[in-house]
């Protein structure tokens, strides 16, 4: 019985060793697919803003926004559009490459589409150069499944470099989460419990101010799965938070399919 027991230890062992040496190889393998897709995401995310060559800076950055569809619409988040432009002093809403300066490689935008109840908006950019368009995901979400994004964080002072962070679905979650005492409420939120609340995606991973618009996508495949929102939600989401949580949200990239469907 002796021999036989001393081989199954060492199978045991054998079998133990491969596992070990299995998981010691996933985890940078999967760094590297990242690695390797990010070239092919970057050209397609774009910082938003508004462009006036009399005033200084010229550009002012507002948020981010990525490509979609046939190469000449952006999506982004609503609230990054602003509702009205100083167009008697010549400005005009604009959309700038990673990486290139705003005088030179800006394209200007006009607002297309808007989707308030999603905070989602369609730019289509002038001229007939196309540029790479992201494919939108139709697979299931699922809690805990991984996810990256890449936008502008706090490009008003850090410049138009595009940074890109990972992390989990942490949870599926309501938009707006209905308050026990009345003093809770706020406009905001009484008009997104009556106006149909639905599911969003909490984040493991950080945003900040700027990444509002990120396409939040499969790190494997590169589909989009979601748009990073850091307004819209936090005011209905936290909205008995004195101070920010820090928490990160995304909208469903099912709405911005939505969105794409009805626009002109």
């Amino acid at each position: 019985m002796m021999p036989l027991h001393v081989g199954t230890v060492r199978r045991f062992l054998t079998s133990a060793l491969a596992v070990l040496l299995c998981a010691l190889t996933v985890a940078p393998t999967a760094h590297a697919d990242l690695a390797d897709l990010l070239p092919r995401i970057k050209p397609s995310v774009v910082a938003i803003g508004t462009y006036q060559r009399t005033r200084s800076p010229a550009f002012r950055f507002l948020g981010t926004g990525f490509v979609v569809g046939n190469g000449r619409t952006v999506a982004t988040n609503a609230h990054v559009i602003p509702d009205t432009l100083a167009t008697d002093q010549l400005e005009a809403l604009v959309v700038v490459l990673p990486g290139q300066e705003p005088g030179q490689t800006a394209r200007q935008a006009t607002r297309i589409a808007t989707d308030r109840n999603h905070d989602l908006a369609l730019l289509r950019l002038e001229g007939e150069q196309r540029l790479p368009a992201l494919p939108l995901g139709e697979a299931e979400v699922r809690e805990g499944q991984q996810i990256a994004f890449t936008g502008f964080p706090i490009g008003n002072a850090l410049g138009v470099t595009p940074v890109t962070h990972r992390g989990i679905i942490a949870a599926i979650t309501p938009i707006g989460i209905p308050q026990g005492n009345a003093r809770d409420l706020n406009p905001t939120l009484v008009r997104r419990l009556g106006g149909g609340a639905f599911l969003v995606y909490q984040l493991d991973a950080t945003a900040y101010p700027g990444n509002s618009g990120s396409p939040l996508f499969d790190p494997n495949t590169g589909t989009v799965i979601g748009i990073v929102n850091m307004v819209f939600v936090k005011s209905t989401k936290e909205s008995v938070l004195s101070d920010p949580s820090g928490i990160s949200y995304a909208i469903p990239v099912e709405h911005l399919r939505a969105l794409l469907a009805g626009a002109p």
